[in-house]
């Protein structure tokens, strides 16, 4: 048992005692998600769930949470696993960046010739619609 272990057995204790916090209430504060987390980590999130009277699918959604970011449990939490996904995510960031970038070329060009060709068509001898329509009445 390691000492992070050993302290969160006092968290475990805590729970115990006060059975309407694990077992009734929905609501759980921020920090206990966190220890919750890194005891998951630890130990596997079945066993975490187990000790501390939680379902099982609430730890599992916090582990989830923890992999897409949306719940942040401090320094020294990244595993090598997690790692390799962050390497992945920056490598598919950068790809977007390309990627828009490429699109914000592609839609400068278009507008550009756009511009080009409203000028021509707004300097083209043809004259506006209004010009023709007297044009056609004063005949």
């Amino acid at each position: 048992m390691t000492a992070y272990s050993q302290g969160f057995h006092s968290i475990i204790k805590r729970i115990r005692r006060c059975p309407t916090m694990a077992r009734s209430q929905r609501k759980y504060d921020h920090e206990y998600k966190v220890q919750a987390v890194k005891l998951a980590k630890e130990i596997g999130g079945a066993k975490a769930a187990k000790e501390l009277g939680i379902p099982e699918g609430t730890i599992h959604t916090w582990l989830k949470a923890v992999r897409t970011g949306q719940l942040d449990i401090g320094e020294g939490a990244y595993t090598p696993e997690s790692a390799m996904s962050l390497a992945e995510e920056l490598t598919m960031l950068r790809k977007r960046v390309k990627d828009q970038d490429k699109e914000i070329r592609r839609l400068k060009e278009e507008n550009e010739f756009l511009e080009e060709a409203s000028a021509f068509f707004a300097a083209s001898p043809v004259g506006s619609l209004q010009d023709r329509k007297n044009e056609i009445h004063c005949d």
